[in-house]
């Protein structure tokens, strides 16, 4: 049995890192990773159009300031093969792939309390054992299947967003049908339809949609941000959105119509996350909500010529930015094409798949190959699909069967040395995932290094502490709009999931702010163990 001081789930951004840390705090690590190669979501997720909705110069990470000067990003929202290559040259930089094992895929962790240790088993029939185990399975990293009837009957290809072949795909000619209108459709549409002899989009709910206006970097600006990144990077670890963007400057309810006008036609004009954080009302009031919406229905009406067809493009059913705004490249435009048709299912539902096609209420479509869009198990699918027990025979998986809990998004009452880069309870998926992934990572090194100087054995979240967080984070969303949305940080889009709103929307500066005070006054809220178990 390999024994180590500890175990890394996950070969992305944050198990890469994770790695790094630990080995220059001198601990044995290995990384367990199911895929191939490094990557992490962007190893997986290879479908047409995959990019990042970040903006390159932040999306990256902040801990190799020589490949900051030296890596140069073709576009200001980068494509799938470009990130992975700079994930790939990181794995390089570092000579991090000597403690990863590849196509391993972790099918149990068990805490053994008489030792303080964990014992790892994976599909290979590996058994390990470590001291610490970091879970950096992803946010966004288990597909989600809908549970549709017949699905399992198509005779044509069936592909995943999530699960894209590595060789790529052919549409040319066929009569091709997407199921889903999320960010991975909205990106991968407009590609899709340009091979495509049909295409047919089923949707379900509307997304709210912004213009990502990408396009090469602009020198100047690639130049101006490697001349000040140290800078930069310090400003973006205390900001809202992790990220160095406008924000929270501009009070919506205070400007009349026509200033307004003016204001939101710049930020659409500049694309991306440039039309989410500059409002200081946007996600708090409706009447503000309600006219930033008002402006974004009017921008798709102008863009598809079928007027029925934009209406059905236009989300209604929650407030602007309460799920994960879209951010699209000609996606809108793509529903001008003759070949290009939207299925409403909200009027006209599937009602089966057949050998050779969809079957909706109203009529059948036949298809070549049918595509899933259908997002992820988000935040919590990874752990919950791995057996995960804790002390006392606690399994996580029952634990969260009513929902979510957890301490700073980072620890578990109940399960002793095990840490979630970026958990449920975390603000995640809510800012710059990377700069979320940092401090996560950053912190749990700091956590590992003091208990090693207080000589204790373990540490763990308090329930009471647990739960105090679990109702600070509902307390924290309840105060916008984000409940208004049965979104997937609800957990809405997977069929019996526990309705609890997982992300802390608080935002990265006020989080970190939180975890560094916890860290500096000993670690309140935590329970210490000591050797032989007493307190530290």
């Amino acid at each position: 049995m390999t024994k180590l001081d500890a175990i890394v789930v996950g070969a992305g951004f944050a198990g890469l890192y994770m790695l790094h840390r630990l080995r220059q705090r001198g601990l044995s690590v290995q990384v367990l990773e199911q895929g191939g190669d490094v990557g992490g979501t962007w190893y997986w997720n290879r479908y047409p159009g995959a990019r990042c909705d970040n903006e390159s110069l932040g999306y990256s990470v902040s801990f190799l300031p020589e490949l900051d000067q030296e890596w140069s990003w073709p576009e200001r929202y980068s494509e799938q093969p470009v990130i992975l290559r700079y994930i790939n040259r990181i794995a390089d930089e570092l000579d991090l792939r000597r403690d990863i094992r590849f196509n391993t895929r972790v099918e149990s962790a068990r805490f053994d309390g008489s030792e303080n240790l964990w014992q790892v088993d994976t599909d290979n029939g590996e058994r390990l054992q470590a001291r610490f185990v970091i879970m950096a399975t992803g946010c966004l990293s288990v597909p989600n299947w809908p549970d549709i009837k017949g699905r399992e009957d198509f005779a044509g290809d069936t592909l995943h967003t999530a699960l894209w072949p590595h060789e790529g795909y052919d549409f040319t000619g066929k009569k091709v049908a997407v199921i889903g209108t999320g960010s991975t459709a909205i990106q991968s549409i407009p590609h899709i339809a340009g091979q495509a002899g049909k295409l047919t989009v089923f949707q379900r709910t509307a997304n709210h949609c912004v213009p990502a206006q990408n396009g090469p970097l602009d020198p100047v600006v690639e130049r101006e941000r490697k001349a000040h990144y140290p800078e930069m990077r310090e400003r973006a670890r205390y900001t809202r959105s992790g990220d160095v963007v406008p924000q929270g400057e501009i009070t919506i309810m205070d400007l009349d119509d026509e200033a307004l006008e003016v204001v939101l036609q710049d930020c659409w004009d500049q694309g991306g996350f440039y039309t989410q954080y500059p409002f200081a009302d946007q996600m708090t009031d409706p009447q503000a909500n309600a006219r930033v919406t008002a402006f974004s229905h009017q921008h798709i009406r102008s863009r598809v010529k079928d007027p029925a067809t934009a209406e059905l493009l236009c989300a209604r059913d929650h407030p602007f930015g309460t799920k994960r705004l879209c951010a699209d490249t000609g996606y809108f435009e793509t529903y001008n094409l003759d070949h290009v048709h939207l299925v409403d299912l909200n009027t006209t539902p599937i009602e089966a798949v057949e050998a050779r096609g969809i079957r909706t209420s109203d009529a059948m479509f036949d298809v070549d190959v049918i595509i899933y869009a259908t997002g992820f198990d988000a935040m919590t699918g990874a752990l919950t699909r791995i057996e995960i027990t804790g002390r006392d025979g606690l399994v996580l998986r029952d634990k969260w069967d009513h929902g979510t809990r957890s301490l700073l998004g980072v620890s578990v009452a109940g399960f002793p040395n095990l840490f979630t880069v970026t958990g449920p309870g975390s603000p995640s998926v809510m800012i710059n995932v990377v700069a979320a992934i940092e401090q996560h990572v950053e912190w749990i090194d700091a956590c590992i290094g003091w208990l090693g100087e207080q000589g204790a054995a373990s540490i763990e979240a308090s329930p009471d502490a647990e739960n105090a967080w679990v109702e600070h984070v509902n307390a924290t969303a309840d105060a916008t709009l984000f409940p208004k949305a049965n979104s997937w940080y609800m957990g809405a889009n997977i069929p019996g999931k526990a309705r609890v709103f997982m992300p802390y929307v608080g935002g990265l500066g006020p989080y970190r702010h939180h975890c560094d005070k916890v860290a500096a006054d000993g670690y309140p809220g935590f329970v210490v163990t000591g050797k032989q178990g007493g307190p530290a």
